[in-house]
């Protein structure tokens, strides 16, 4: 029989009622509370960076590839659609590598991505200014092509209908943000003049509101707009057999550096280069790195939370149970295992603490999930309400990282037990 074990047991089901008791209940709140922000904390970070992240890939992908002397402008260099890599890049699956994070190698193999490529469009961009009846707005207009994946935006079509693409001419059809709406007081089925300047001379088009958008990213919604690419193309000059680019989308975003050395070394010809929409856009993924700080500085506070609570609690316990250490010292019980009891019974302490601690976090979650209560400025966070992404995985992770961390840090004051002298303890019993 595992004899601390048994004591311990003992001591935690008694009934007696002491000081202790209620030191006992405030370190199971504390640890409760702490769980609790923990889990609601990484639910919303991970809420935060999936949304973010779903909204950047979804409208940009997650690779470009580009001619080599493209630069970072709205109207880049065309290059020939007709590429040996499109459209079969959208069946490659799983790829072997090997080598480090920042020098992939192709040729080791002992290594497998999570996933593939999904999917892969053309795309062109042409900067434009959108009058209406009101006022002017300037845009970029985004061509796209049957091959667009219209998965992502059918999710962020507020009204109306994706472009239609007819075959005899050009679609006069254009997707705008529901904020250029907003700003031109525009709605579907209206009529615009969209003016471009073309070779220092100005030309219009007239076309089409067929569906307004709203993804929550600001800084995307009031500037761009979805036409036929061919539109794009004659406003360029290019001929239908060019295109400004092509987006990639991967299955895991865990590939994506994987993924554009392998596009870059193995598949692209040497006029063409692919490019991380990471690096295309840099400032929205600095600040989800912000975001990663945060959360792990708000674990740090809140484990040192629980572990001063514990080590008080079990302080005091180890002090009001003097004469117990007492009587067991007197009968030949080993400190150690005196100092097992006192870990076994906060090892109860915070497993009470964080069953609690997971019933409130993993219902607050839930409920904000469901109901949507907590709400945000759409322009600062760009999205509406707070997300929340919950890990059964890492609620499992920082469960047994708060009982395993607060428990080695319990060894230490444990040596209390160590400090009682047999004869002492039962003078004052």
């Amino acid at each position: 029989m595992n004899f601390p074990y048994f004591i311990a047991k003992k001591v935690s089901f008694s009934g007696e009622k002491s000081f202790s008791r209620l030191i006992i209940r405030i370190a199971i709140v504390a640890i409760a509370l702490s769980l609790t922000v923990m889990i609601v904390s990484t639910a919303l970070n991970q809420g935060f960076k999936h949304e973010i992240t779903t909204k950047m890939f979804g409208f940009w992908g997650h690779i470009h590839i580009n001619d080599n002397n493209y630069i970072r402008s709205f109207e880049s260099k065309p290059i020939n659609v007709h590429q040996d890599f499109y459209p079969s890049l959208s069946e490659v699956g799983q790829i072997e590598y090997g080598g480090s994070d920042d020098s992939y190698n192709f040729q080791k193999k002992d290594k497998l991505t999570k996933g593939g490529i999904a999917h892969i469009q053309r795309y062109g961009l042409k900067e434009g200014i959108l009058e209406s009846n009101s006022d002017m707005e300037g845009v970029i207009l985004k061509g796209i092509w049957r091959d667009y994946n219209w998965d992502f935006m059918k999710d962020y079509l507020v009204e109306g209908n994706p472009i239609t693409f007819p075959d005899a001419e050009m679609s006069r059809d254009i997707l705008i943000s529901m904020s250029t709406a907003s700003r031109l007081q525009l709605k579907v089925g209206d009529r615009l003049t969209v003016n471009f300047v073309n070779k220092n001379q100005v030309v219009n088009r007239r076309m089409k509101i067929c569906g307004i958008y709203k993804t929550g990213l600001e800084e995307y919604d009031k500037r761009f707009a979805l036409v036929d690419i061919r539109q794009v193309q004659k406003l360029l000059g290019w001929s239908e057999d060019e295109v400004g680019g092509f987006e990639v989308f991967i299955d895991n975003i865990d590939d994506l550096d994987v993924f554009r050395y392998y596009l870059t070394e193995e598949v692209l010809p040497l006029k063409l280069f692919a490019e991380s929409i990471r690096y295309k856009f840099p400032g929205i993924f600095d600040w989800l790195g912000l975001q990663n700080i945060n959360e792990v500085v708000i674990l740090i506070l809140m484990i040192i939370v629980a572990i001063i609570n514990m080590v008080t609690a079990l302080m005091i316990l180890i002090l009001e149970r003097t004469s117990m250490v007492g009587v067991l010292k007197a009968v030949g019980e080993q400190d150690w295992n005196i100092r097992k009891i006192f870990m076994y019974y906060a090892a109860y302490i915070i497993g009470l603490g964080l069953i609690w601690g997971n019933l409130i976090g993993i219902t607050l979650c839930l409920l904000q999930k469901k109901f949507e209560f907590i709400t945000l400025s759409e322009e600062d966070y760009y999205m509406s309400v707070a997300p929340i992404a919950l890990d059964l995985w890492t609620v499992l992770m920082l469960n047994a990282g708060t009982m395993l961390i607060t428990l080695l840090f319990l060894i230490l004051p444990s040596y209390l037990v160590t400090t009682i002298q047999p004869v002492k303890a039962l003078r004052f019993k």
